[in-house]
């Protein structure tokens, strides 16, 4: 049996995440005093009082998700876990992959994914991007209504999240025609997403050259555990692999779908949920049910996980 851990990425953020973590583990709040430090405010506070509007600011959330993550990493080997044998990480939970692969150090990886959204956030301006849900139309059929809704402007599928559930981003009228024609083909639900910034796709190239240069002066190693990367959906351990892909993952399709196939493809049969919320989770439930995923936010769940490992 082989094992993994997934960390989430954006839309897993919440008023109060990881209270009840917390209130069991010091380590939580030990970790979210490292990252307040080097980002000038108190995120711990941030993330348990809000405001929401606040934690939803691109270059709020990522830290947030990426301390959460990182906390409930450390947790598990303060419960004496055991490492599991592939790492993945949806987005922006690509760092926390990398930083519990011991490629990317914590402090490090906090200031880089604070930059990454104030890049992002910059990119486009306010009410020129959007992003939308496409629910129940093949991978294809949305790829296609993008092809068609384009005219001369930008618009793509970006996150391939599971079978059936694809989410298009690009510049806002064409997003707007792109919902149109996957509702022609068919398509069960096509609906606006309440954000501003166009993730993963070619609106993100300028940001993507400005986070080249940081990751530039930013010092990897090999990664100690393999991870799956967003861009190809294949097994990466070189360190210069692992840092190329993270810029082409700021203007490329997420993989997920692909990602998950990957890691039941290793023989992987469990998974941990390493971070805020149970998106993920939910996700791999409609592309394998055979693989079985744990959260480790509560005691009940890490106890569930710890098990599930052994």
């Amino acid at each position: 049996m082989k094992t993994a851990f997934i960390f989430p990425g954006q839309g897993s953020q919440s008023v109060g995440m990881l209270s009840e973590a917390s209130g069991q583990w010091p380590i939580v709040e030990q970790t979210f005093a490292e990252a307040s430090e080097v980002l000038g405010y108190d995120l711990w506070q941030l993330c348990q009082h809000g405001p929401a509007e606040e934690l939803n600011r691109t270059m709020v959330t990522q830290p947030a998700l990426l301390t959460a993550s990182v906390a409930l990493w450390r947790q598990w080997f303060v419960a004496e876990g055991r490492k599991p044998d592939l790492l993945a990480g949806h987005s922006l939970g690509e760092y926390s992959a990398l930083v519990a692969a011991e490629s990317l150090n914590f402090l490090e990886a906090v200031k880089l994914v604070q930059l990454r959204g104030e890049l992002m956030q910059g990119a486009v301006p306010a009410g020129e991007g959007r992003m939308a849900a496409i629910l129940g139309l093949e991978d294809a059929d949305v790829v296609a209504a993008c092809e068609e809704a384009a005219d001369g402007e930008v618009v793509s599928a970006v996150n391939f999240n599971a079978p059936g559930q694809v989410v298009i981003a690009g510049a806002a009228a064409a997003v707007d025609r792109a919902i149109e024609a996957c509702k022609a083909k068919g398509a069960r639900k096509a609906m606006p997403l309440p954000v501003s910034v166009p993730s993963h796709c070619a609106l993100m190239k300028g940001a993507a050259e400005e986070l080249a240069k940081a990751l530039d002066e930013v010092s990897f190693n090999d990664a100690v555990i393999p991870v799956v990367q967003n861009v190809t959906a294949s097994v990466c351990q070189d360190r210069e692999s692992l840092k190329a892909n993270l810029v082409k993952q700021l203007y490329s399709p997420v993989l997920w779908t692909d990602s998950i196939r990957t890691l039941t493809g290793q023989g992987v049969s469990v998974a941990v949920e390493c971070g805020a919320g149970k998106v993920l989770a939910g996700l791999v439930k409609r592309i394998d049910r055979n693989l079985s995923v744990c959260g480790i936010e509560t005691r009940d769940g890490l106890d569930d996980a710890l098990k599930a490992f052994k």
